[in-house]
């Protein structure tokens, strides 16, 4: 089995192509991009289908090797439904943001602005917080080798030591 060279190299520069249209902001080079990635994948699944054969039906081929696979044919018919359903979903969705806005670009509201602006006051705090009495800390377990962990409930541990049930509710029923 031989794949042509020219179908991987258009392949992956249809993911390529893809990807870097989803990152932008345009909700309308999102689906241009997405659609870009869905003939893709199919592209992918053509090229994983390798050589065609005799339809796979019972008695079609006297050697089943001669058949060709039906799994590949199966994902891409399924894949091609997902993309028509994501693509019809996001056309919706820049239908909706023109009408409201006149523009299908997303822009940042204020919350997340401040969500942004709290993760680097965040971050800036969490590096203040490393001490040099981190580096000393260490990795070993001592004692796994000999004895695993166990987990007692109060109500198990008092009746190994045959005091008096706990009233407490367990949570689970044992």
């Amino acid at each position: 089995m031989t794949v042509s060279l020219v179908l991987v190299i258009v392949m992956g520069a249809l993911f390529a192509a893809g990807v870097y249209a989803m990152l932008e902001r345009s909700l309308t080079r999102v689906l241009i991009g997405f659609l870009l990635l869905g003939n893709a994948a199919n592209l992918f699944l053509l090229i994983v289908m390798g050589q065609p054969g005799v339809a796979p039906f019972f008695g079609a081929a006297d050697d089943p090797d001669a058949m060709s696979d039906p799994l590949p044919q199966a994902l891409t018919l399924t894949a091609i439904v997902i993309t028509f359903a994501v693509s019809a979903f996001l056309l919706a969705l820049i239908y909706r943001s023109w009408q409201l806005g006149q523009a299908d670009t997303v822009v940042d509201d204020e919350a997340d602005r401040e969500v942004r602006e709290r993760a680097a006051a965040d971050e800036d705090t969490m590096d203040d917080e490393i001490t040099d009495e981190d580096d000393d800390a260490t990795t070993d377990f001592i004692g796994t080798e000999t004895s695993p962990i166990v987990i007692l409930h109060a109500q198990d541990i008092a009746e190994l030591r045959d005091d008096a049930p706990i009233d407490r509710p367990r949570g689970d029923d044992r």
